[in-house]
């Protein structure tokens, strides 16, 4: 008898080497049916590469959203033109390359993940709410949506999670590297997590190496950041939805360090 339902694990912000190697270890316990990371900076701490894309995808890793830092190697637009399993955020300007969602089937299952932008504190892009409006009038009613919200404004993503309740199957926040403890279930169904936090080295300041952040507060100087290299974390969630429609039964943080 088939099962109803399918898991989905996503993994908060990968920052850099740490964050790629956190990862594989990672996966080679998960029984996840699909697998979703925020790969914006898996090059060096900010930026991603065709490389460092192809390195996710080779061990396993179906689909990578991104943000406003997807645009901080030149040569990923065209990779992103190519790989679609490789998405920017759907509210960018008409023109722009890449997709704004995927759709992965396996195993007799079908995901449809979507990427949005905020824009509080961000970049000036189209509407995001209007933007998942117009997508949604568009999809495949059977297939869930999940939703990779790359925000700053905790107000911004909550509102959004309210807007999309019942319409998608989850909606996770991206981008403050910090993992919030909202994880819930909203009242029609939809998986909801302001945060899903970062996978790579918690000795650090949000990814970098906190010596040079410090001295940076405190100088005003510019420095030259790295990413930092201890006490490597995996954070995100782990969905349990519904395998037609958009209904979550739970979403459980993920937050363990990596030996």
């Amino acid at each position: 008898m088939q099962n109803n339902t399918l898991t989905v694990l996503f993994l908060g912000d990968v920052i850099g080497k740490p964050g790629r190697k956190a990862v594989a270890q990672y996966l080679q316990n998960s029984r996840a049916d699909f697998i979703v990371i925020n790969g914006e900076n898996l090059a060096g701490g900010i930026g991603i590469t065709g490389r460092t894309a192809a390195e996710m995808l080779a061990m396993g890793v179906d689909v990578i959203t991104t943000g406003n830092h997807v645009w901080k190697k030149k040569e990923v637009a065209t990779y992103l033109m190519e790989e679609q399993r490789v998405i920017r955020p759907l509210n960018y300007p008409r023109g722009t390359p890449g997709f704004g969602y995927t759709v992965i089937r396996k195993n007799g299952m079908a995901l449809c993940v979507a990427n949005i932008e905020g824009r509080i504190f961000m970049n000036p892009l189209d509407c995001p709410f209007r933007a998942m409006e117009g997508f949604l009038e568009e999809q495949d009613r059977e297939i869930p949506v999940i939703v990779d919200f790359h925000a700053e404004a905790t107000s911004e993503k909550i509102a959004m999670g309210w807007f999309l309740d019942g319409r998608v199957a989850a909606l996770m926040g991206t981008h403050t590297h910090v993992q919030t403890a909202d994880n819930r279930v909203l009242p029609k169904g939809t998986g909801y997590i302001t945060d899903a936090g970062m996978t790579g080295p918690a000795d650090s300041v949000i990814g970098m190496d906190k010596e040079s952040v410090l001295e940076r507060f405190y100088t005003q100087m510019p420095q030259r950041f790295e990413v930092g290299r201890d006490d490597v974390e995996v954070q995100g969630v782990l969905l349990t939805i519904g395998r037609t429609g958009n209904r979550c039964l739970d979403i459980t943080r993920i937050k363990e360090k990596i030996v």
